[in-house]
């Protein structure tokens, strides 16, 4: 049977995992080569499939093709490279230092795989969220499970078709299905479950997790704001309104994690702001963005909808000062700008998650830090400034899954830097040697040999031995020799 499994009974799913446990149980998957063997594998699929994934992606959402290369191919290929280089170093055991009371001795933290886990990927990088993640768990050594999103049809079939074309069947399987199939997934026992998506869809697999405490993953996301601080230098300027607009509507047109949700500037910007926005969009999308040459369109209706209702209030409708425009039968809404929408609507207390962005305007720049403590913490935080004193005022004064100065979504292509969110943005991070950890467990090897015991440990106790522990747990060898000696009474 090939590792792409569609629509089955409880039992089938069962029989799937059955299997799947008991090639971790041979010891397989924890070899160095097959390791490696995976990975080179998964490489030949994207090369070999290139086309075929740019095709998945174009009827799924929509994506130009050097888009879904910059944020879905690319970054699987990047991915997988650096873990083939880096596979031998991330498995050696690392030697720990021990106080010198434990001589002779040695210690090591060993990682080990977990076993089998759960990948529940999203529909908006329905190729990159997917294999990123499998990446890390085959190179920490586990069997493993991928659900892929069935909101992006046409990639979740090319998934459950390719992989059982280049990976081991035996230990990778691609479990395709809608929500009955997720709620029998869940129900099984998993030694990691790593989910991406939505805070409401999270809540249940946690409480699934629970049940059998199998530790989760929660890639979220929330309202992702950008800090606009004033930049003396117009070329400045222009860079950052050319990012701020590549990171709001290039990945995904707005459908993205760690995208751009809402722009904080002071009042007295707003307008030439706003002004090289709408400039940047038709310089990036075209008179008539709605050609959708190289811009993507929603995903579906539902997410349509749901985006049509954020700008029917009345009150949110009359502060869009660009765009706003809707083709409901190519599913697309045109980059839209709105200045100060009201602060309760939806539009500002729920994630928007598409190309709607509101700029909100302060008297004072340095308000920001207390706009975004009022809300909940968002996976990233981005500012743009040259004041190395505000810099450290938002490092340390506020939380998020990350920050980046000067620039949009960069930090989740950097595998040195790990990713995740906190609070409701998510918990746990992959990315590089982050996700060889996530999908790992380090266990403390402790080996001591049977010479030199240290008798003060056992009873029966008195006087000398409180001592001699006292001095031992503060590693005071001086006393201690003292103490042996007699020279020391207290």
């Amino acid at each position: 049977m090939g590792s792409g499994v569609h629509g089955m009974e409880g039992g089938g799913v069962e029989e799937s995992l059955a299997e799947l446990r008991q090639t971790f149980r041979s010891g397989k998957t924890r070899t160095a080569s097959w390791r490696k063997s995976q990975l080179k594998a998964l490489l030949r699929l994207i090369h070999e499939n290139e086309d075929k994934i740019f095709e998945a992606l174009k009827h799924d959402l929509g994506k130009h093709a050097v888009e879904a290369y910059r944020d879905e191919l690319g970054v699987v290929e990047k991915s997988a490279n650096n873990s083939l280089s880096c596979l031998d170093e991330w498995m050696a055991p690392k030697k720990s230092k021990l106080p010198w009371l434990f001589f002779p001795a040695s210690a090591q933290v060993l990682p080990e795989p977990l076993g089998l886990v759960l990948i529940l990927s999203s529909w908006n990088f329905p190729i990159s969220m997917a294999l990123d993640p499998v990446i890390g768990a085959i190179s920490a050594g586990n069997s493993v499970v991928l659900k892929p999103s069935e909101q992006a049809p046409a990639c979740s079939y090319l998934l459950a078709h390719t992989i059982p074309l280049y990976l081991d069947s035996k230990a990778i399987k691609v479990i395709e299905g809608g929500k009955e199939i997720s709620q029998q997934l869940l129900e099984q026992k998993w030694d990691k479950i790593f989910f991406t998506g939505s805070s409401s869809v999270a809540r249940i697999v946690m409480s699934a997790a629970a049940k059998h405490l199998t530790p989760v993953t929660l890639e979220l996301g929330g309202k992702c704001p950008v800090i606009y601080d004033h930049l003396s230098s117009p070329s400045d300027t222009e860079v950052a309104v050319k990012r701020i607009v590549g990171g709001k509507w290039g990945p995904c047109n707005g459908q993205a994690c760690i995208g751009v949700d809402y722009v904080l500037v002071e009042e007295k910007y707003a307008s030439q702001m706003i002004e090289m926005l709408k400039k940047t969009i038709k310089k990036f999308y075209g008179e008539n963005p709605k050609q959708l040459q190289n811009i993507s369109r929603i995903v579906n209706e539902h997410h349509f909808q749901r985006l049509r209702n954020l700008i029917k209030d009345p009150l949110v409708a009359d502060s869009i000062v660009h765009g706003g425009s809707i083709d409901e039968e190519n599913l697309f809404i045109e980059p839209t700008i709105l200045l100060d929408p009201p602060l309760d609507a939806d539009i500002m207390t729920e994630e928007i998650f598409g190309p709607l962005l509101p700029i909100i305007t302060l008297k004072n720049i340095e308000e920001s830090i207390e706009f975004i403590n009022s809300r909940p913490k968002p996976l990233a935080l981005y500012a743009f400034t040259k004041n190395e004193a505000f810099k450290r005022r938002i490092l340390s004064e506020t939380s998020s899954g990350s920050v980046t100065f000067n620039d949009i979504m960069v930090q989740f292509l950097c595998d040195t830097l790990p990713f995740g969110g906190v609070g409701q943005s998510g918990f746990g991070s992959y990315h590089g040697k982050y996700s060889f950890d996530n999908f790992s467990h380090e266990k403390a090897v402790l080996q001591r040999y049977f010479i030199l015991e240290l008798e003060p440990r056992f009873p029966p106790w008195n006087d000398f031995k409180l001592n001699f522990i006292r001095l031992a747990y503060k590693f005071d060898y001086l006393g201690l020799m003292l103490l042996l000696l007699g020279l020391r009474r207290d």
